[in-house]
This record gives structure tokens, sequence and C-alpha cells, in this order.
């Protein structure tokens, strides 16, 4: 375990990730991957965010659980510090964001612990594999295709390595996991290649800021509360 700093609370705050226990509980990752329960979770997902169907409530919650990798991945690069507790230490819980109803994250904050730079392979596929992981369980019990909940996540990814990598002080270490995150290798039992390389499609994250970069509609549009993304592909 390790202690986070007031600066690092923030951050994690501000990006839908609480230390916190959730006031409103509503399941865990543990329950999510359960299998016979994911029909259970999506119905749930479905009443909170008012989505018309599953397959929305399901690319709804993989935006929230994106902000959550995401913040993983800054942690690691910023602090060398990373989320590792357990599936029934990864709460889910409602709660009130800019007047709408929504899902965020709560893991237990004695599940941040430190992890060396050094071992940036072994995190990647770490993350990759949890990621995995939750996109089978919606799947299971939703239909949407799997590229829709990747580019949820490869979206805030986007503009942390962006900020990342035009920082002096994190540009190396963000290059050393975007490089891995680039890694066929890393991908095995996933994807036959990095499907975050085939989204960067060669390009820099900076170059793809305020551009369509994805090549599928989050659903974000028919969410209540929300709207269509700016750079929707639906809109070329």
């Amino acid at each position: 375990m390790t202690t986070l700093t007031a600066n690092q609370i923030s951050q994690l705050h501000s990006n839908g990730v609480y230390t916190t226990p959730p006031e409103h509980p509503l399941f865990s990752l543990t329950t999510l991957t359960t299998y016979s329960r994911e029909k259970d979770v999506l119905t749930v997902l479905q009443t909170v965010s008012k989505s018309p169907n599953t397959t929305v409530a399901a690319s709804f919650f993989m935006r929230r659980y994106g902000m959550f990798t995401a913040m993983q991945l800054v942690q690691y690069i910023l602090y060398e510090e990373l989320w590792q507790g357990g599936s029934d230490h990864l709460e889910f819980g409602a709660v009130q964001e800019y007047g709408n109803q929504t899902i965020s994250t709560f893991p237990i904050v004695d599940g941040w612990m430190e992890a060396s730079i050094d071992r940036a392979g072994e995190v990647v596929r770490q993350i990759l594999l949890q990621i995995q992981m939750v996109i089978e369980a919606l799947r299971s019990a939703a239909a949407i295709s799997p590229n829709v909940l990747w580019e949820n996540v490869f979206g805030f990814w986007l503009w942390q390595f962006h900020v990342m990598l035009n920082d002096p002080v994190t540009s190396d270490d963000a290059r050393t996991v975007l490089n891995y995150l680039k890694s066929d290798d890393l991908w095995e039992g996933i994807s036959s290649q990095s499907k975050f390389a085939t989204y960067l499609n060669g390009c820099e994250p900076t170059e793809l800021l305020n551009t369509t970069v994805r090549k599928t509609c989050c659903l974000s549009k028919d969410v209540p509360g929300l709207m269509q993304c700016g750079f929707c592909p639906l809109k070329q």
C-alpha cells in the first residue's frame, strides 16, 4: 500500500475515480465478471443511465471504466504507483455529475501500490487483460462490438498521453508505456495486433486531438442528458 498525495486524490476524483467508499454502491468487478450475473449488472446500468437498451448501457459503462484505466496509466507513469487490488475491491457506484446520474469507479485505496517503471511491459499486459475481461463480460449480456468498447477506452488514453508526452518530466516514461501499448506481442490472446496502434494509425496522440479518430460511435447521443460527440464518425 502507498499513501496517495492530495494532488493524486484530486486528480483521481476529477476523473471519476474515488478514494472513498460509494454512498450508493451498485456492484463490484467480481459481480460484473461472474458468469450468470452479467445480465443483472446490465439491467442496473441501464436503469442508472436511463439508456434505452443494454447496448447503449454497456457502451456508457465502458466509457466510465475507460476513465479508470486512464488513471491507472497516469498514476503509474507520474508516480510509479498502480492499483493492484482484487476484483472484490473495485466497486462501482451511482453519483451525480453535472446534473446527471452516472456511474463512477471506487477502487479501495489500499490497492494503490508501488510499481517500478521497469515493469512497464508487465503492467501494460495486466491492464489490457483487465479491460478484455470487462469487455467479455459486457458482450456476454449485450449485443455490442468490441471495437466500440475498446475505442471508448482509447479516447481517454489519447488525451492523457498527449499531456504526458509533452511534459519533459514524464515524456520518457510515457513513451516507454506507449510503445508497449503499441506492441503486438502484449495483445496476444486479445487481438492479432495492437488495437491501440491501429487506433493511432501511425500518428502521435497530439496529432489526433480535435480530429475524428474513432471508427465507431460511442452511443453517448442515445443516453439522456448526454449529447453526440463533436467528432463522432457518424457526422462524416
